[in-house]
Parts: structure tokens; sequence; C-alpha cells
């Protein structure tokens, strides 16, 4: 029998911790959904608060601080949180990637430096990088062997070079003008092959049960690399049939959910569920999907009202501005207050103005209601 688009979306949101929320450390809760979405030093946080039962910023900063968790360019080329442990394979898998979107770029390109030049130096600047530096000091590590070129060169190592960022401290242990240091273990080259049937077999039971298609989309694999990835992993892994006819794949063992009630929650910007699939209607109807992920790349923090986008929010004046797209019931615009009074005091004691640098998209929205909450 074909699973149903509401199965397929309540296993996301129990895998993801969002049917309800985890009582585990938080370097396992991000380990069991992969990674979440950080280039907006809030957003890990507050994906936290929507997964965590009785959340404290306090241990994320202890996890970033000691090393537990991590936060580093990976998959789609942008800013992900991960386990310190997950941080290799994943680094490794991604690596090809990540090189390719510099070294195959026309601003490195004529920027005069060879990739041979870059290669033979590489080891040298993550052997000089145990400690923390910022990308300006960094740059003048780079001088006497790139001369002139050393910001261009610095422009490809921080995103493919085993580097994480390193915590710069209060409010979200990182902030927008990142430090840097060496990874403590990257595996070596020949690693690729296995790397990638890690992330793949990470994925699905983090998101599956999903295509090729959605693993690609989350990875930026190709579907062909997924594939043989699917092969690799054999009896590992499982065929089921989706609402259309397609083809799923999914960890052997692992259970579909029922169609249950879905809490409401205040989604980040960049929250994970929303970038995980390449037919992203698990979880965004299809109307609302530009409204959400803008043309220049933002993906606006969401109200998710019955395991589903139903509009966006906003910290203004100490409280939140939700907009929905569409009109709710009195009892779900209840069960949102509540979650925003949650929201609210984290805010209150980190950044009341959180996100503010983007309120410029909220003037090309349109809504069915405007609400403050939790009032």
């Amino acid at each position: 029998m074909p699973i149903s688009r509401r199965q397929l979306n309540r296993t996301t949101l129990r895998r993801q911790f969002l049917l309800e929320r985890a009582r585990l450390p938080l370097p396992e809760v991000v380990h069991r959904v992969l990674a979440l979405q950080a280039q907006e030093p809030a957003s890990p946080y507050l994906a936290l608060s929507n997964r965590v039962e009785d959340f404290d910023p306090r241990g994320l900063d202890k996890a970033f601080a000691e090393g537990a968790l991590v936060k580093a360019s990976l998959m789609r080329i942008t800013l992900h949180a991960v386990s310190v442990d997950d941080y290799p394979l994943l680094h490794a898998a991604m690596r090809p990637s990540l090189r390719a979107s510099r070294l195959n770029d026309r601003r490195f390109k004529e920027s005069g430096l060879t990739i041979t030049q870059v290669d033979d130096h590489e080891p040298a600047l993550l052997a000089g990088s145990t400690e923390a530096r910022t990308g300006a000091q960094m740059t003048d590590s780079l001088r006497a062997p790139f001369g002139d070129l050393a910001k261009n060169a610095w422009w490809a190592y921080r995103t493919y070079a085993a580097l994480h960022h390193a915590p710069t401290g209060w409010p979200w242990s990182f902030g927008l003008r990142p430090s840097f240091m060496a990874a403590p273990m990257a595996l070596p080259v020949d690693a690729h092959e296995a790397s990638i049937d890690h992330l793949v077999h990470r994925y699905l039971a983090s998101f599956g049960p999903a295509t090729v298609a959605d693993i690609a989309q989350f990875t930026l694999l190709s579907r062909g690399v997924a594939r043989a990835a699917l092969d690799r992993l054999g009896n590992i892994a499982t065929c089921l049939e989706g609402p259309d006819g397609e083809e799923l794949h999914d960890i052997a063992g692992l259970e579909v959910a029922a169609d249950v009630p879905a809490p409401p929650r205040l989604l980040p910007m960049w929250e994970s569920i929303l970038l995980a699939y390449a037919d992203r209607s698990r979880v965004i109807p299809p109307n609302y999907r530009p409204l959400v992920i803008r043309r220049n790349g933002d993906v606006l923090p969401t109200l998710l009202v019955d395991g589903y986008v139903a509009g966006v929010w906003r910290p203004r004046d100490g409280i939140i501005e939700a907009t929905a797209f569409e009109r709710l019931a009195e009892a779900s615009w209840a069960e949102l207050a509540t979650e925003a009074a949650e929201l609210v005091r984290l805010l209150s004691v980190r950044d009341p103005a959180a996100y503010s640098r983007f309120g410029r998209s909220w003037a090309e929205l349109p809504s069915a209601e405007v609400r403050t909450l939790p009032g």
C-alpha cells in the first residue's frame, strides 16, 4: 500500500523531533537530526528550542565551546551545525562539491591563482590553524605564499578546507564575523565513497523515506552518485511506494509514522525540513513556497500548523508578530501563543531583535491574519 502524503509529513516531523520534543543530550539530538542550518547564528538555538524539552540555551553554548558540536560549511555549500563525530565523514562527502564551488568559479579562475598552488599550501594552512583566527588573520597568514592574492586564496579555503567556525561568544556562540580553526580530524581523499554512503544512510534515517531527487537536493550529490550509494547500502536500505507511485528509499526497520495530530511550532530561519526535499510540498503547500523561500535565498521563520507551513513570524518589541497566510482556528492560535511565550523568553535573554535585518521581506507578504503572540 502506498504511503500517504500525511504519513510522509508526520514521519519527517517525528524523526526531526517536531512531533514530540526529545529528552536527550543536545549533541545526541543534533546527531539524530543529522544537521541544523546555521547561516544565521540564532537558528540552531531556535531549531533546538522546537525539538528539545526544557531547552536551555546554555547547554548549546557549552556544546559549541567544548567542541561537541561544530559549525562549518557542509551540505549545499551552506553553514550547518553538526556533531563533531559526524563532521569528518560529512566533510569528506561534501568536499568535492565545496571545492568545485570555489575552484571552478570565475572569480578564482581569473584571480591568477592555480589549483596546484592552493593544493600545495593547504596542509600548511591547516597545520597553522590549531587556534582560532579571524578571517583577516587567516588572510595575513597567506601573504607569504600568495602575496597580493592572499584574499583570493582565503576566499577558496574558507569554504572547502577542513575548518570549523570557532565560537566567539554571546549571544549565539557565533557572530556574523566568524573566526576559524582547523578541524581536529579530517579524512583522506580515498574515504570519499565511504563518506557518501554514510551521508546517504544518515539522511534517510533523519529525513526519510525520500526519493533519489530528495537525497540529491539535500546533499548536492548528483542523482547518479546517490543511486550508487543506495546500491552499496544493500539490505540496509529498503524501497517503499510513495503517494504518486514514486520509489521512496528508507533505512530498513525504521517505522513510517501514522497520521497523528501535529503540534504547532515556530521554526527558525533556514529550517532544515523546509530545505531537505526536492518535493517541498511534504511540509510547504506549493502556493506558499515562494512566500517562504525568497528569490534571494532567504528562508523565513515559519509557523507550522498541523504539520505544514501556514505563515511566518518575526520578533517585534518584545512579542512575536505572526502572519498567517490562511485563516487559522482559534485553538491553533492558542497553541501558537503557548509556543511563542517560550520563544519570547529565550529571545529576551539572548537577542530580542533576532532576524530584524531581514524585515524588508515582510513588506511583500500577503496575510489572512496578523496577530501578536503570546498576547
